[in-house]
């Protein structure tokens, strides 16, 4: 079975309002994209909000183009874009946050597409916790994450929280093991 696929699979598996911790390698990267946006969203009609503060959301957006899926429904919060200095013309369905470290400038973005589409199911993509994780407290960024998803919960959303093997502490881990449902492993083998 494919990335793309095993991430469909999962997160198909698994109800509304479900926190997941998607642990896999760098180089699985954006095949489990892939399978979050275009297999998964795409067949659940929701909407998806996808915050990064790895990768400038321009760079994602060029690869979705590469592999013909459609942003109609994908919005990005870009927390990286500003302090990276990208001087890349703005997408219409971004919104720039100055520094990741602005964790309630996020909350508040995130709020704002939540209501702008709330006809609309959706998904909430955190990409990633160890990037956010060099940028904030690790007690400030654990009450970002509780607050966060106990709040996309009530709303009946779906989020995945991106962590990255290589790079993962044992204080990511078990922040992610208090607010998620349910770890999903890619790439242990």
């Amino acid at each position: 079975m494919t990335v793309a696929a095993e991430v469909a699979d999962k997160l198909g598996s698994l109800g509304e309002s479900s926190a997941i911790a998607m642990r896999l390698r760098t180089d699985q990267y954006f095949d489990a994209i892939q399978g979050m946006l275009d297999r998964f969203a795409t067949k659940k009609d929701l909407d998806v909000v996808y915050v990064t503060s790895t990768i400038p959301s321009q760079s994602i957006i060029n690869a979705l183009e590469a592999l013909e899926i459609s942003i109609d429904h994908i919005w990005f919060v870009d927390c990286i874009s500003q302090i990276m200095m990208s001087k890349e013309k703005r997408h219409a369905h971004t919104i720039i946050v100055e520094s990741p470290t602005m964790l309630e400038n996020i909350m508040l973005k995130v709020e704002f597409l939540l209501r702008k589409h709330s006809d609309r199911k959706a998904l909430i993509v955190l990409d990633s916790i160890n990037s956010l994780a060099i940028h904030n407290n690790t007690k400030i960024l654990s009450e970002f994450l509780h607050i966060l998803v106990n709040n996309l919960r009530s709303r009946g959303a779906y989020t995945v929280i991106f962590s990255m093997h290589e790079y993962e502490t044992e204080e990511i881990r078990n922040m992610l093991v208090l607010v998620s449902d349910e770890t999903v492993e890619l790439g242990t083998s």
